[in-house]
């Protein structure tokens, strides 16, 4: 499973290293200060130009957090019996109509579960899938190739390349954009292996298959697509880079109504530029995948923290604007899988890139959903296949002040 071991590396790198001492269990509470002196009082959402006014961030946000048993027995459920998928990362969702919903995963285990929860070690495996849930809520597994020669969705390139997915967003005549990270083997270690290029992948939004992909800006190493924002014709792109090694995230933006396949411009701090190299980080410690969404008359911004080595803790920002400046972070939930003292009491099982849902949002309560792995990607992720799954939580904001 090479391309198994890469996505560890991959996530642990995000995540960072374990500290046993910021282990906590869920469900957890906070309330802090949600920033201060950004806005003016008055309401109505940023304009994307980085002087948005309005209330959000003057506020006291206070976070109480619980496990959403619903979708996590549901995806348990379906993994354990379902006989498709049985396990994948990235956990993005989007609405496909009809009542459907589209769950957009990276590296996903196929196949079986077996009786006592371990999975077959010749479980099929690709790089990117979708599950679909319908009105009723039943699952059904889309994946690319054959059923006797499952694929990804975006399957590999003849020449080995290979794609994990960010943040679709909808695309022109119903279709479904899919901005992609594109990564090759550098080496025959296994850490021999790096990010190549940005590319764009439209699917046929009935069918959810391949109909093209093309290129994406690549050109500063930023790696663009960890979420998208579509808002008044306008799509919002976020990506991380590395500046000082700390991990953080620029914007970009495409206008119109052709998704991302417009022109795109970079937030540089004070305006928008035609130049990928203008962009600048517009905040700090956010993980490879992370949400932004309008939130009250401001925004909210969900991410794992990544300034702690393996942080449990997944935090919100608020801003008055999709370019910033965003608040201090506010804790919302400490994740209990990780580490010794974890639920597994496993050193090698981690938690990552958090983000929330905002299309499945019920007012001040939001659904966010994290990843749980194991960097023993030859023995724990077959010996217990709960373990590279998502985790959903409900998280009750309440604002004051």
């Amino acid at each position: 499973m090479i391309e198994m071991r890469r996505r560890m590396i991959a996530a642990g790198l995000a995540v960072a290293s374990l500290c046993a001492g910021a282990l906590f269990a869920a469900p957890a509470s906070a309330a802090v200060p949600a920033g201060g002196g950004h806005g003016n009082g008055q309401h109505g959402h940023g304009n994307g130009n980085g002087n948005g006014q309005c209330s959000l961030v003057d506020k006291t946000l206070t976070a109480t957090a619980s496990v959403n048993q619903d979708l996590t027995e549901t995806f348990t459920t379906y993994g354990n019996t379902g006989g498709e998928w049985t396990g994948g990362d990235s956990t993005y969702s989007l609405p496909l109509g009809k009542g459907k919903t589209g769950w957009f995963f990276s590296d996903t285990f196929l196949g079986t579960v077996n009786p006592d929860g371990s999975r077959p070690t010749d479980s099929p495996f690709v790089n990117n899938s979708v599950v679909v849930q319908d009105r009723r809520g039943d699952l059904t597994t889309i994946t690319g190739g054959t059923p006797e020669d499952p694929a990804g969705i975006i399957p590999p390139e003849p020449d080995g390349k290979w794609y994990w997915i960010g943040d679709p967003t909808p695309g022109r005549h119903g279709t479904v954009q899919v901005p992609l990270l594109q990564f090759a083997r550098t080496g025959t270690g296994q850490w021999d292996f790096a990010w190549t290029a940005n590319r764009l992948a439209t699917l046929d939004g009935r069918t959810l298959q391949l109909d093209s992909i093309v290129d994406l800006p690549s050109a500063t190493g930023i790696n663009w697509g960890s979420w998208t924002l579509e808002e008044r014709g306008t799509t919002y792109v976020y990506g991380i880079a590395d500046p000082g090694g700390v991990r953080s995230a620029y914007v970009a933006k495409v206008q119109g109504g052709d998704g991302l396949t417009g022109t795109w411009t970079y937030w540089n701090g004070t305006t928008w530029s035609a130049s990928e190299a203008d962009a600048v980080p517009v905040v700090p410690y956010v993980a490879n995948e992370f949400s932004v969404a309008p939130f009250r008359d401001g925004y909210l911004l969900v991410t794992q923290d990544t300034s702690e080595l393996f942080s449990t803790r997944i935090v919100a920002r608020t801003s008055c604007s999709p370019t910033g400046p965003f608040t201090d972070p506010v804790e919302l939930y400490r994740t209990p899988e990780t580490g010794a003292l974890g639920s597994y009491a496993d050193p090698d099982v981690f938690t990552y890139n958090a983000h929330e849902h905002p299309n499945l949002r019920h007012g001040n309560r939001i659904l966010v959903s994290y990843n749980v792995n194991t960097f023993d990607n030859v023995g724990d992720v077959y010996d217990d296949a709960s373990i590279y799954r998502p985790r959903f939580i409900d998280v009750q904001l309440k604002v004051t002040g």
